[in-house]
């Protein structure tokens, strides 16, 4: 299993960006296994920026989850400032 890769019953490997992804495009609510993962993965990339609020810079994955979320944080100054550094920093895809 890679670094990133979670086995996620019903969904077998599943990376974080795969996961926004299925969310992304799910008509009619999202699964329940996969809410539980992307709300746990959510709130350890909050704790990151917490922790980091000046320095983290969000990898592509963790930025399309709060792009996912973004209305729950409403006008959030860590999440705008997060989103600014994402951009500032975004090299196109490797």
């Amino acid at each position: 299993m890679g670094g990133n890769e979670e086995h996620l019953e019903g969904y077998g490997l599943i990376t974080l960006a795969k996961a926004v992804y299925i969310a992304q495009n799910s008509e009619g609510g999202v699964d329940q296994r996969l809410a539980q993962y992307l709300e746990r993965k959510l709130a350890e990339v909050w704790t990151k920026l917490q922790a980091r609020p000046d320095t983290y810079i969000l990898p592509a994955d963790e930025f399309a989850l709060f792009n996912y979320y973004k209305a729950r944080f409403g006008d959030s100054e860590l999440v705008r400032n997060a989103t600014k550094r994402y951009w500032d920093n975004y090299r196109g895809n490797d």
